[in-house]
C-alpha cells in the first residue's frame, strides 16, 4: 500500500492511494500514529470505506510522516563517501572504522519538508547540494534489536533528499563535532510511504529500486539501492543499541553513489562541472516503487554575521597598506578622474580588491568591469547611480577573466551589452566557477595554506553568483562610440590571464589598464609569457594617457606603467641567473633579491612569476597546479614574516 498525507481545508489529512485518488483516513488520525500492525488494517478500511474521496492531483502532499520524532541519516553506501573524498582532492581510501561500524548523525526533524515544496538555499552558503536517499521508517518500538529483528520494525519506505550545504559541511567538520548548519536546513520525505511487500528486495534481502536523479531534466547520477554496504536492518540494530526507537522514526540510507553534486567535481575539470543549485534550479529525484519529489531551488536569506572570537595563538597579522604615491585620494568609492570619467576605487589593492571603470557620454555610458562579488558590485551600481540615471549604462566591458573583475555581471540590466576579447571569453567558459571559489574559505588545505587564503579571501561572499558571458567578442582591438565619445578597446594579451583589455578614453587623457597595472601590489603572471607582459607596458606608455586607473592600486600615471615593466624587467634577469646556476623554480622564488620591489603588497607572487619564466625558458618543467603555487605563496610568506 501507499499512504499519503495531504493539506485539506480542515488540516492535514491521511489516506491511501487507489489508482489516482487518494481514499482518506478518519479526520485527526496521523499516519505516525497508525504506523505499525494497524497500518494496513487502517488502509483496508479506508478503501473499503473511505472517510472522503479526492484526486491526488488535485491536493498539495506533504511529508508523509510531517514531523517524524528523529531523523537520522545513515552512510549505507561507502562508494558515496569515497567519491566525495576523490572530488574533494583525496585518495578515495576510506579509515578502518568506517568498515567497522556504520555512520550515522541526527538531521533535523523540523525541517523535513514536502515531495513538490521550494526549497531554500541554507544562509550563506554558495555549494547547495542535493542527496538522493531512500529512508525506512520504524513501524514499533523496539531497542537493542537485531539487523533481523530491525527489520521486521520497518513500517515503509519513501523517498528521501539531504540537502547540504557543502561549504558549511566542510567548515563545520573541522570542528570534529559533527554536522551542524551545513545538514540543518531541510529534508524532503515523499511523496508517499511504502509498505515493504509492494517493493523487491534482493536475496541478500536489501531492498533493490533502481533510482536516478536530475536537475533542470538532465541526468546527474543514476543507480541502484541494494549496492548498500550496510543494510537498514544493521544500520537500525546498530542505532537501537540502549536506546529505545519510536513509531515514525526515519532512517536515510545516505546517498546512492553517483546522485549528488559533489561526486561529479574534479577540481583537474572543473569545466566539466554543472555547478552548485542555484534559485530556479529544478530537482527531480525518481525512486522505482517510490514515485518521484520534484522541488525548485530558491535562494535564501542572507545571514547575520557573527564576530570571530580573538585567538590566543595566532601570530599578529601583518598589516596592510598600499605603499604607493597616489595623484588622487586612495579611498573607497567613485572618484573622478576625467572629463566625464571616473574610478570605482577599491584599497588596498590586495586580492579581490579590484578597480572599476565608468565613462559617461551624451546620454549613455559605459562599465569597466564589474567587482568580486554581489555585495561590492552593488555598492558600485548604487554609488555610480547619480550618474548612470542621466547616462543608462548601454555597455560593460570585462578587461579579462578574473573573478574580481566579473562576478558581478548578473547585476547589470539585461540591455546592457557586455563586451570582452575572445581570448576572455574563452577563459571565463573553462575558469574555476565562482562559487567553487568558496573552497579558499572553507577548506582545510594545510596550516600553512588554510590561514594564508582565508586571510586573502575571507571577506568575500561568492554565494549566488551567476557568471554572466560576453554578449559580444572582439579580435585584439575594437572601437566604441558611447554618447558620442570614442572609447578604444585594445587586447593586449596574453600575459596576466589569456587575454588582457585595456580601455582608451582619448580626449579624456583617461586610460583603464585591467590587471596589466598593479600599483603598489605585485603583479601576478597566470599566463604569460612576460614578454607579452613588458610589450604591452611599452604599448600603454605610447598611448600617452596622463591618467592611469590600473587593475588594482591607486591611480597612477606613466611612472606607474614603467614601475611595473622595471618589476618584470627585475624578475626576468634574477629568475634567468638562477636557472643558469642550476636552481630549481623554487630555490630561485625563495631566494631571489626583491630590491625597490620588495615593499610592494603580496610580494609572495613572486613564486608564480618565477615559475612562469621557468616554464618559459624551459616548457618541460613539471606542470605545478594553483592550489600547489598557492600552497608554496604561502610558504614565502610565513617565512617572510618570520625573518
Amino acid at each position: 500500500m501507499r499512504f499519503v498525507t495531504y493539506a485539506s481545508a480542515d488540516g492535514d489529512r491521511a489516506g491511501v492511494i487507489n489508482g489516482d485518488l487518494i481514499h482518506a483516513l478518519p479526520q485527526g488520525t496521523p499516519l505516525v500514529e497508525l504506523l505499525g500492525r494497524s497500518l494496513r488494517q487502517a488502509g483496508r478500511r479506508a478503501l473499503a470505506e473511505p472517510d472522503e474521496v479526492v484526486a491526488l492531483a488535485d491536493v498539495t502532499l506533504k511529508a508523509p510522516i510531517p514531523r517524524p520524532p528523529s531523523v537520522r541519516d545513515c552512510l549505507c553506501f561507502l562508494d558515496h563517501m569515497r567519491r566525495c573524498l576523490r572530488a574533494t582532492g583525496g585518495t578515495g581510501t576510506l579509515e578502518p572504522t568506517w568498515y567497522q561500524i556504520p555512520a550515522f548523525y541526527f538531521a533535523n526533524p523540523a525541517g523535513v519538508i514536502g515531495p513538490y515544496d521550494d526549497v531554500p538555499i541554507a544562509p550563506g552558503s554558495a555549494w547547495f547540494d542535493f542527496e538522493l536517499e531512500i529512508a525506512a521508517v520504524i513501524g514499533a518500538t523496539g531497542r537493542d534489536l537485531t539487523p533481523e529483528q530491525a527489520e521486521e520494525r520497518i513500517a515503509g519506505y519513501t523517498l528521501f533528499c539531504d540537502w547540504s550545504a557543502r561549504d558549511l559541511q566542510a567548515l563545520e567538520g573541522q570542528l570534529k563535532i559533527g554536522q551542524a548548519k551545513g545538514k540543518d536546513g531541510a529534508s524532503t520525505l515523499g511523496p508517499w510511504l511504502v509498505t515493504p511487500d509492494e517493493l523487491p528486495f534482493g536475496p541478500d534481502g536489501r531492498l533493490a529500486l533502481q533510482v536516478r536523479a536530475e536537475v533542470n531534466g538532465e541526468l546527474v547520477g543514476e543507480g541502484r539501492t541494494d549496492s548498500m554496504d550496510w543494510s537498514f536492518g544493521e544500520v537500525i540494530s546498530y542505532a537501537s543499541r540502549g536506546v529505545e526507537l519510536q513509531p515514525g522514526d526515519v532512517f536515510g540510507s545516505g546517498t546512492v553513489p553517483g546522485c549528488c553534486l559533489t561526486e561529479h567535481l574534479d577540481f583537474d575539470d572543473l569545466a566539466a562541472f554543472r555547478g552548485w543549485l542555484k534559485d530556479g534550479d529544478v530537482v527531480s529525484l525518481h525512486a522505482e516503487g517510490l514515485g518521484e519529489v520534484r522541488q525548485t531551488v530558491r535562494a535564501g536569506t542572507a545571514p547575520h554575521p557573527l564576530a570571530a572570537r580573538p585567538d590566543p595563538t595566532a601570530k599578529p597579522r601583518r598589516r596592510q597598506a598600499n605603499p604607493a604615491a597616489s595623484a588622487l585620494p586612495y579611498t573607497k568609492g567613485l572618484h573622478q578622474v576625467g572629463d566625464g570619467v571616473w574610478a570605482w576605487l577599491l584599497p588596498d589593492g590586495g586580492y579581490g580588491r579590484s578597480n572599476a571603470g565608468l565613462v559617461a557620454g551624451n546620454g549613455a555610458s559605459l562599465l569597466v568591469d564589474t567587482l568580486y562579488d554581489l555585495p561590492l558590485t552593488a555598492e558600485m551600481l548604487s554609488g555610480m547611480r547619480p550618474i548612470t540615471d542621466r547616462h543608462p549604462l548601454g555597455h560593460a566591458v570585462l578587461t579579462h577573466a578574473n573573478g574580481d573583475h566579473t562576478h558581478g555581471g548578473q547585476l547589470l540590466p539585461g540591455a546592457v551589452r557586455v563586451l570582452a576579447a575572445e581570448g576572455t571569453a574563452h577563459e571565463m567558459r573553462t575558469e574555476m566557477p565562482p562559487e567553487l571559489t568558496t573552497a579558499l574559505q572553507v577548506m582545510d588545505l594545510g596550516p600553512t595554506l588554510t590561514p594564508y587564503l582565508r586571510d586573502r579571501f575571507g571577506a568575500f561572499d561568492f554565494s549566488g553568483i551567476r557568471l554572466r558571458a560576453p554578449d559580444r567578442t572582439f579580435d585584439r582591438r575594437l572601437t566604441l562610440e558611447v554618447g558620442g565619445r570614442e572609447v578604444r578597446l585594445l587586447d593586449l594579451g596574453p600575459a596576466h590571464t589569456e587575454a588582457d583589455t585595456v580601455v582608451h578614453v582619448p580626449e579624456a587623457g583617461v586610460l583603464f589598464a585591467g590587471d596589466l597595472l598593479f600599483i603598489g601590489c605585485t603583479p601576478i603572471v597566470w599566463s604569460g609569457p612576460i614578454a607579452n607582459w613588458i610589450a604591452a607596458c611599452d604599448t600603454m606608455l605610447d598611448l600617452g594617457a596622463p591618467t592611469v586607473v590600473p587593475g588594482h592600486g591607486p591611480v597612477t600615471d606613466a611612472a606607474g606603467i614603467r614601475a611595473v615593466r622595471g618589476y618584470f624587467a627585475h624578475v626576468v634577469e634574477q629568475a634567468d641567473a638562477a636557472y643558469a646556476k642550476g636552481l630549481d623554480f623554487r630555490e630561485a622564488a625563495f631566494g631571489i633579491d626583491l630590491a625597490e620591489y620588495a615593499d610592494w603588497l603580496d610580494a609572495e607572487r613572486i613564486v608564480v612569476n618565477v615559475y612562469r619564466r621557468y616554464r618559459e625558458i624551459h616548457p618541460d618543467q613539471p606542470v605545478v597546479d594553483r592550489f600547489a603555487l598557492f600552497g608554496l605563496m604561502a610558504e614565502w610568506d610565513g617565512r617572510r614574516g618570520r625573518q
